[in-house]
């Protein structure tokens, strides 16, 4: 690379290394391989379907567990502009009124911004019963995504007003706060929430919370303690034309864009936990539809606790060589069986030493335990018996594009798929001796994404780092459960605040 004096300041500022570039250059040029599957993961092939036993024991395991230091950490910095894109092309037609466009006015009465927005309208002189009544509706959509109205068009969705409680309307951050206090508190009363955030917003979320919380504190006798994290700056990726040079914008600069969500592995990694929960900002209900999210996280974290139990229990036995032939069979087929990981076929029948050390490398890792939803038409990951480097074949979440859909045999696996990721995660990123793992090496490089986006109009190619729930995670101790489908209600469009558990 030709690399000025300007490109070289922006690498120091940005703290991306030349050697980074030049990793992510080679990827534009020889793609992302894809990922061979075995067969999909469904219920008693790799999920595990909890009976209702199974569930009060967990959850009284958990409930029970002693000094646990539990965060629940949310991804929260996504724009909502995908959220109302309908409203924006809308704003662009010549008053074409669709069928989402008729069912956003006719129900518009139903959002719970819709106070809010009656009150902005107002503001300007206006009547929003007028404006129906005239069928003036993009002076009505303009009040919502633009600033002069509600401004969502450029807000994150963390602070766009969802539900409704006690009567009053709420975002979806304080949706988080109302579900931290029911699920993740610890013995002492404390909630510890992690929100990712943007940097232009930060000050907005800091501003909410400093409003709400004391609200929370009070209605659920609990203490929160909520901390920010950005993403960093060294995990964006260079873009390139669709030569795959670097992208230089009119000025001449290297383009970089964010490395997505897997980017936000770091932000993990920097937590200092016991337990953590992973859930998305708009993956939340209503609350009189809360009940049963709270029970599956419960005992989600409860199974997970049991199993780390006898993980550790296991690799102290291995670590200190206090494992005798029966112990290591034991532990060999609790791999297999209970964390779903299938040994090369040259280690089963191997001496002593090296199944001692198979073993161990399968137990000392970070544990995942992730809810499964029964597939219902969503599009994206979804839970699969992958076949890895080391010859073994374990679980994993997979994105559609990074399944070979050419292939008809890959193409038949993945259309008897029964089951979707709704990002219901909860993990524990320390090892048996307390200290935590280094995320990074448990990541595969291998699995990122690659893009076509633009600039100012100008077409490039884009690159987004391994999903951290997919390729980021690809090398944790893996254990999927099926969960109910009420417990998954992301919020894609703004319509989507119209189906029943949104309301």
């Amino acid at each position: 690379m030709n690399l000025s004096k300007n490109d070289l300041n922006l690498l120091k500022k940005k703290g991306i290394e030349l050697s980074q570039i030049e990793e992510q250059l080679k990827m534009f040029r020889k793609g992302f391989p894809r990922v061979k599957i075995i067969s999909n993961a469904s219920v008693g092939n790799g999920i595990k379907k909890m009976s209702d036993n199974e569930i009060n024991d967990f959850i009284s395991y958990y409930e029970s567990a002693d000094n646990l230091k539990i965060v629940k950490f949310v991804p929260a910095s996504g724009a909502a502009t995908r959220m109302f894109k309908d409203l924006f092309e809308f704003l662009k037609s010549n008053n074409t009124e669709t069928p989402y466009i008729k069912t956003f006015i006719d129900n518009i009465k139903n959002f719970a911004f819709y106070d809010e927005l009656k009150e902005k309208i107002n503001s300007r002189g206006e009547n929003i019963d007028d404006l129906i009544k005239n069928k003036d509706y993009k002076k009505i959509i303009d009040f919502v995504i633009n600033e002069e109205g509600l401004g969502y068009g450029k807000l994150p969705k963390a602070l766009i007003l969802f539900h409704k409680f006690e009567g009053k309307a709420i975002t979806a951050i304080e949706d988080h706060l109302i579900e931290g206090a029911n699920h993740a508190k610890d013995r002492n009363g404390n909630v510890f929430i992690h929100f990712t955030v943007s940097v232009e917003h930060k000050d907005k979320f800091k501003n909410l919370l400093n409003a709400v919380v004391p609200f929370y504190e009070k209605e659920f006798n609990v203490k929160y303690n909520i901390e920010f994290s950005v993403q960093n700056e060294s995990t964006d990726t260079i873009a390139v034309d669709l030569n795959n040079e670097p992208f230089r914008t009119d000025d001449n600069a290297l383009l970089f864009r964010p490395g997505g969500h897997g980017a936000l592995l770091e932000n993990l990694n920097n937590i200092d936990a016991d337990l953590i929960f992973i859930k998305n900002i708009d993956n939340i209900c209503s609350v009189q539809y809360k009940d049963i999210t709270y029970t599956y996280k419960k005992a989600l974290a409860g199974y997970l606790l049991k199993l780390k139990e006898k993980i550790y229990f296991y690799l102290e036995k291995l670590l200190e060589n206090k494992a005798n032939k029966n112990l290591i069979e034991e532990i060999f087929d609790f791999i297999n069986n209970e964390l779903s990981v299938v040994a090369p076929e040259n280690i089963k029948n191997d001496s002593s030493d090296l199944k001692i050390s198979y073993c161990i490398s399968k137990l000392n890792r970070p544990i995942r335990v992730c809810g499964m939803v029964r597939n219902d038409g969503d599009t994206g990951g979804g839970p699969f018996w992958v076949k890895n480097n080391d010859g073994s074949v374990s679980l994993q979440i997979l994105e559609t594009s990074q399944i070979d859909l050419n292939n008809p045999e890959q193409k038949s696996i993945f259309q008897k798929s029964t089951h979707f990721n709704p990002v219901d995660i909860v993990c524990t990123i320390k090892s048996y001796n307390g200290e935590k793992f280094k995320l990074a090496d448990f990541r595969d490089p291998e699995t990122g994404f690659i893009s076509q986006k633009s600039y100012n109009g100008r077409p490039l190619k884009a690159l987004e780092l391994p999903g951290l729930w997919n390729g980021s995670m690809s090398n944790w101790t893996t254990v999927f459960v099926e969960t109910p489908l009420i417990t998954f209600n992301p919020v894609k469009s703004v319509n989507d605040l119209l189906l029943k558990p949104h309301q």
